[in-house]
């Protein structure tokens, strides 16, 4: 039987979402997929068992939706597992988040299709960045991004239509991902003011490793050096890393949703 769940986590203290050792030592190193397969195991055989090296000896292998660099939170990742016997949501859900590390918490677990998988079936993911725009520092602005200089948000705004759409985003692509693919189609991206915090949503079908980052940090640059909106679309059309901004931090980003048909 197959089931799924959303799971909740703060990334700051985990290596990214996908399981993975250090180096040839085959020693795990903190993750959600590690920290999550173990509450699992732990739950519905008793036992704390790590995942085996061999990725098929899996007492129990979750799916994710998508993978999430270290740092980066998310509200609504979506993990699948297929597990042989029927569990109880209410009782099941309760158990496991007492198990979990609290800053890792799951939700709405259900039975699913057999044809149902968290990555192949999506169609499209939601990311927000969130940085403080402030001059000052203030005692609860915890590990967000903090830009001294003004931004202006109608700029910001312009620029970032020029993303909408399906483009090639080589450009903000870091080396280290085996996927070759570099276009994506991009449904939404917008910004706003909530005081002294910038909100950037971007909604798209896909994303490249670091994308969302070098994206917030290509806008970054524009407002700093008060550079044309029209920036971000030449150093797209350029398919050259060099000419996009930096990857800004990743604890103002979260996975918000995945969306499926």
């Amino acid at each position: 039987m197959r089931y799924s769940f959303l799971v909740q986590y703060v990334g700051k203290n985990y290596a990214g979402s996908q399981i993975q050792f250090r180096n040839s030592e085959l020693i795990p190193i903190p993750t959600i997929q590690g920290e999550l397969e173990k509450a699992l195991c732990t739950l519905i055989y008793g036992t704390k068992k790590t995942s085996p090296i061999q990725q098929n000896n899996r007492p129990i292998k979750t799916i994710f939706s998508g993978r999430t660099d270290s740092g980066v939170n998310a509200i609504g990742q979506v993990v699948h597992f297929d597990l042989d016997k029927d569990i109880v949501a209410s009782n099941f859900m309760y158990s496991l988040n007492e198990i979990l590390p609290p800053d890792i918490s799951v939700s709405n677990l259900k039975i699913v299709s057999p044809k149902f998988h968290a990555i192949k079936s999506a169609i499209s993911r939601h990311y927000r960045y969130e940085f403080i725009n402030r001059t000052y520092k203030y005692a609860f602005d915890g590990d967000l991004l903090r830009v001294k200089y003004d931004i202006d948000i109608e700029r910001m705004q312009n620029s970032l239509n020029y993303i909408i759409g399906e483009h090639d985003f080589s450009s903000f692509k870091s080396s280290g991902t085996p996927n070759p693919g570099t276009v994506c189609l991009i449904s939404k991206a917008e910004c706003k003011r909530l005081e002294n915090k910038i909100v950037i949503d971007i909604v798209g079908n896909r994303f490249l490793y670091n994308m969302i980052r070098a994206i917030v940090g290509t806008l970054l640059e524009i407002e700093g050096h008060n550079l044309a909106p029209s920036h971000i679309k030449e150093v797209m059309e350029s398919k050259n890393r060099s000419k996009a901004g930096r990857n800004v931090c990743p604890y103002g980003l979260t996975l918000v949703e995945v969306s499926y048909n």
